[in-house]
């Protein structure tokens, strides 16, 4: 040993294939030594660890788990994100919430799946896309169909339907009895029976959720608050699912603007503000305007109508009438005309304000109801008789 020449070690550099892409090749170190009459050769294969491939999108810190994440964590971080990012739920910012919550969406679905969950440690995003060498697919060439769930139905799954009352599915869906749009195209991949573990088709859109009865209450207004307008503030508590699941109760405040001339029966919806529920589109709120009895006005339509009592000698010989208007305005109508029985006087844009023609008003009827005496003295009786029928 002491008197043989020093050993020699050679160190053949690591083949690389022709085929593997620089970051999926594997590594190979051999060392060839001599010491004494004894040889000894040693093979180490060392591959490198899926953290120093490039993976492409990382689905994992999108869903933000760990690479041992179990089916519960992916469960538990999915339900939590699909609710945070639901596009329903953010009306303010819904283009980044409609792109995060197909990214979500995605994540979960090739996660959540073993063998696309094992493709992508193993191969990354490219290895979903079918880039994968020949010599790494025994099957043959045959295609493969990679199709990518719908985010709506995946959300389904968890929720039942979708509790925020949106409408079938809003990224990429077919027409019915077509298949999914999907993130990878079809491409040469795995052949034989790897294709049909893979394949993932979907046929008819699924049956959307049934929509609760709207919510009806009344909305009792003065005839002032119609005739100039007001602002109402209606407090109420609905029930909001979590992202867990859970109901929880909260209070909203929720502001009706009474436009000048709203009538009777006028709605003001506020959509999908019922409990929200599993399966359910949550109801629509809806109030209804109701008018109050008036002391002195009615209405009818655009007009407003007052009844006015008046003694017989005033109809007979002129009076003024004094009233005052909806919004305190006085008013003084002279009455130069015979009072009649029946007799109308028309007061042209004294009435209620028409809704859909701002500006406009409509009239002011009086209706007049003569008070007759109960009873004339002779004298009376007589000095009528000589101004009426002449004698």
């Amino acid at each position: 040993m002491r008197g043989s020449p020093a050993a020699k070690v050679r160190r053949q550099p690591p083949p690389r294939s022709k085929h593997l892409p620089f970051r999926q090749q594997i590594f190979f170190f051999r060392w060839l030594g001599t010491a004494g009459n004894a040889s000894l050769g040693v093979t180490i294969i060392a591959e490198r660890s899926v953290a120093q491939v490039n993976m492409g999108v990382d689905y994992y810190n999108i869903l933000k788990v760990n690479r041992n994440a179990t089916d519960e964590d992916l469960k538990k971080s999915y339900r939590r994100l699909a609710m945070r990012w639901h596009p329903d739920k953010n009306p303010d910012n819904k283009k980044e919430a409609e792109a995060k919550f197909k990214q979500i969406s995605e994540a979960y679905d090739v996660l959540s799946d073993p063998q696309k969950r094992q493709i992508y440690d193993q191969y990354g995003e490219e290895g979903l896309k079918g880039q994968i060498p020949p010599q790494q697919n025994p099957g043959g060439s045959g295609g493969f169909g990679f199709s990518q769930r719908d985010a709506d139905d995946i959300f389904a799954e968890f929720f039942g339907a979708n509790p925020f009352g949106g409408m079938g599915s809003r990224f990429g869906s077919s027409a019915a009895g077509g298949s999914r749009s999907t993130r990878f195209s079809d491409s040469s991949m795995f052949g034989g029976a790897a294709e049909n573990m893979f394949r993932s088709t979907y046929g008819s859109e699924p049956a959307g959720p049934r929509k609760a009865p709207p919510i009806e209450n009344k909305l009792p207004c003065s005839l002032e608050e119609l005739y100039s307008g007001s602002t109402r503030k209606m407090k109420i508590s609905r029930n909001l699912l979590d992202s867990n699941g859970k109901t929880t109760t909260v209070d909203e405040i929720l502001t009706i603007d009474v436009k000048p001339g709203w009538k009777k029966g006028t709605k003001i919806t506020f959509p999908e503000k019922g409990n929200e529920q599993l399966n359910v589109i949550p109801a629509d709120l809806v109030f209804i305007i109701d008018e109050k009895p008036h002391g002195i006005f009615k209405r009818d339509g655009n007009d407003l109508v007052i009844n006015h009592k008046i003694p017989l000698g005033e109809a007979l010989t002129g009076t003024t009438i004094n009233l005052t208007t909806l919004d305190s305005r006085n008013l003084s109508i002279p009455i130069t005309e015979i009072i009649h029985p029946g007799y109308e006087m028309l007061i042209p844009k004294e009435g209620m304000p028409i809704a859909k023609e701002p500006g406009k008003k409509g009239n002011l009827r009086v209706m007049f109801d003569i008070r007759f005496p109960s009873r004339l003295t002779a004298e009376q009786r007589t000095g009528l008789r000589r101004l009426l029928v002449g004698s």
